[in-house]
């Protein structure tokens, strides 16, 4: 049986929000299903050496060519990322500029089906990263079939200084006098709003993809 749906997290934290979230909808799904995440592999960015020309395959010496094998095989991808500085993460990015390998003259991932996670602070500019990621995907020919946008928590709260340090968006979010700690991270599971379009966007992918 070939791969269903291949779910990829460009979040460099240990069982992130945006992790689990990927995988929540892979699970929603029902369907054949594979989760990377690109922390843990090595995926650099594009070079433009355009050797991949002739046959669509990317010469770079890293884990893209496996993952771009993993890619051709899915019938539709979950993308997470995650917003840092007020744009697309790095490794997402990444990520994402390396299908133009796969991409010119044969458009290999044309018509697969894409759902967007992205996990952010600020509304605007979570709304704002997922239209990245959708611009490139309609760059690609492929369907972005639902976007979930996720509540994130800034680093300050679990790096052990926030509630000292001058430079926290801890003590920014929640006032110099709280108490900073990692309890205070929203948690994907309680947003509810969320699980609902996970669970969409999971059974979308089943009745599409089921025959």
């Amino acid at each position: 049986m070939s791969l269903k749906v291949l779910g990829v997290s460009g979040s460099p934290i240990p069982n992130s929000n945006t992790d689990r979230a990927v995988k929540a909808v892979l699970k929603a799904s029902g369907l054949e299903s594979e989760f990377v995440k690109l922390s843990d592999i090595t995926v650099n960015p594009c070079r433009a050496c355009k050797c991949c020309v002739e046959d669509n395959i990317c010469k770079q010496e890293d884990d893209f060519p496996v993952l771009a094998s993993k890619v051709l095989e899915a019938k539709a991808l979950v993308i997470g990322a995650y917003c840092t500085y007020g744009s697309l993460n790095a490794s997402t990015k990444a990520f994402l500029e390396r299908l133009w390998s796969m991409r010119h003259q044969k458009n290999l991932n044309e018509g697969k089906q894409v759902v967007i996670v992205v996990t952010g602070l600020l509304p605007p500019i979570t709304k704002s990263v997922s239209g990245t990621i959708a611009t490139e995907m309609s760059m690609e020919k492929m369907k972005v079939i639902e976007t979930i946008l996720i509540r994130g928590n800034v680093p300050c709260l679990t790096c052990g200084r926030g509630g000292e340090c001058k430079m926290s968006g801890a003590r920014l979010l929640f006032g110099k006098g709280k108490t900073i700690s990692s309890d205070l991270c929203i948690q994907v599971e309680d947003q509810s709003e969320v699980q609902k379009q996970i669970i969409q966007a999971g059974e979308i992918l089943q009745e599409s993809l089921s025959e």
